[in-house]
């Protein structure tokens, strides 16, 4: 019996025990049950696991009690591995008035932002050290300045990032900001029009009656697998996409990995209470605690997570603007431009359908994608291919094969090269260690041979900072 047969033997008769079919051909997974079904890309070389497995058709069966609404398709890429409800990578679409607030949870438009900085490796090392202390201060030792006017988040929240723009007071880190490449950007931001909103759904410490406020969560990255990112253009796939985006061998650029902060907790936690909330006293609860929220109430919530996908585009933005401010005597102030910014953890209306995307990238055709490795590994500027098997989507990263909880017991140290991590705890080494996830190249390859992505650019890393 060859070793993916014999894997796969096994694999079924575990998941039968659950009522659980599954087969497999060419790295696609077929999986089924009684109440649901779901497709896996999946290379044989990576492990399926079983508890993503049931996770995934538990998101695929959700559906409303009265009948209101429902999953019309479900799927994953290739980083999937369990999450706390709902899997990472995978992607479902719903009937056009259904949502599952629990399936986005809290991080709402956790994402991924790319930006060119106008200096190649050879500039950029003559800086390294003073690049490294600037962004070790302003970031991992919380000294930056972001002020906002409150009245700037509301315009925000109800008329849109363009808006806030024009908002921008002329202190700390925006005096002297480009507001002009700033409006410019937006174009470059994937989903971001498309993100409704309303002021009444924000946090009330963002609105209240003064008139500049500094959130602590502003410019800020977080921790887990977020970072940011000092990359070289290390190969290039396709020449006429990476002219497009500026890119050439050897150019830095800088990949910023953060969301929506204290503003996506306080959301995704009111609206996965009120989904709970409004099952049908009486009626037995759903094991796997997903609920979803149909009509009105499925519109106000798309609001409510508008509120935090902006948040999170401001957050992403102001950390950019940040280094462009810290790059500002090294490199031409105008050097630097947004190639692209993806959004992951967001409902999307497309189509018929609300896709959601836990941990996933929108791969339209033609539209910009990022595939970051593990820390310390290439990551890839790709083109979508709409694939609509797949949803329009791709995996947003390899894709952890080790929960961060059991990485304690590895004690492998990370090994550095031409590649330096800088943290202030050094527990993430450990946590985020290349061996704590799944190879991206598989992963890419996959995606390419199934016709989701193409790869255009290489990226490797070169300062890695992480809180």
């Amino acid at each position: 019996m060859s070793t993916v047969s014999g894997k796969l033997s096994r694999l079924q008769k575990a998941l039968a025990r659950d009522g659980i079919q599954v087969s497999y051909r060419d790295s696609i997974y077929q999986i089924h049950n009684e109440q649901a079904a779901a497709t896996i890309l999946l290379p044989d070389s990576l492990p399926l696991e079983h508890k993503a497995v049931s996770q995934l058709l538990d998101f695929a069966s959700v559906a409303d009690p009265d009948g209101h609404g429902a999953v019309c398709k479900a799927c994953a890429t290739p980083d999937f591995h369990p999450g706390s409800i709902a899997p990472v990578g995978s992607v479902v679409a719903t009937s056009p008035d259904f949502v599952i607030p629990a399936a986005i949870g809290t991080d709402i438009n956790c994402g991924i932002r790319l930006m060119t900085t106008g200096l190649n490796q050879t500039q950029a090392e003559l800086h390294k050290s003073t690049i490294v202390s600037r962004l070790t201060q302003a970031i991992l030792k919380n000294g930056r300045d972001v002020p906002v006017r409150t009245k700037g988040f509301k315009a925000l929240f109800d008329d849109g990032p363009s808006a806030f723009i024009d908002e921008l007071p002329a202190l700390g880190l925006w005096q002297g900001v480009n507001r002009d490449r700033l409006q410019r950007e937006l174009a470059a931001c994937v989903g971001l029009q498309g993100f409704a909103g309303q002021s009444r759904y924000a946090p009330e410490a963002l609105l209240q009656e003064r008139e500049v406020v500094r959130p602590p969560s502003a410019a800020d990255l977080g921790s887990g697998n977020h970072f940011l990112e000092f990359c070289v253009v290390d190969e290039i796939y396709d020449r006429h996409a990476a002219y497009a985006a500026g890119l050439k061998k050897g150019d830095v650029t800088v990949m910023i990995h953060t969301g929506s902060r204290d503003v996506g907790f306080y959301v995704g936690r009111r609206w996965m209470d009120l989904a709970k909330q409004q099952w049908p006293q009486g009626m037995k609860h759903p094991q796997h605690g997903l609920y979803g929220l149909s009509g009105a109430l499925a519109q106000d919530y798309l609001h409510a997570m508008g509120v935090a996908a902006r948040y999170a585009w401001f957050n992403r933005m102001a950390l950019a603007e940040l280094v462009r401010k810290e790059l500002t005597d090294m490199a031409a102030l105008d050097a630097s431009q947004l190639i692209v910014d993806v959004p992951h953890n967001v409902v999307m209306r497309e189509g018929e359908f609300n896709v959601h995307r836990k941990g996933s990238t929108p791969a339209h055709d033609g539209q910009w994608a990022l595939i970051p490795g593990s820390m310390g590994d290439y990551s890839f500027l790709v083109k979508g291919l709409g694939n609509e098997d797949w949803l329009q989507s791709c995996s947003h990263g390899s894709g952890r094969q080790v929960r961060r909880q059991d990485t304690r017991r590895m004690k492998q140290p990370l090994v550095e090269s031409v590649w330096q991590c800088i943290t202030l705890r050094e527990e993430r080494l450990i946590e985020e260690a290349p061996s704590a996830y799944k190879p991206v190249g598989p992963v890419l390859q996959a995606q390419e041979e199934a016709g989701l992505i193409r790869a255009s650019v290489r990226l490797k890393p070169w300062l890695t900072f992480k809180a």
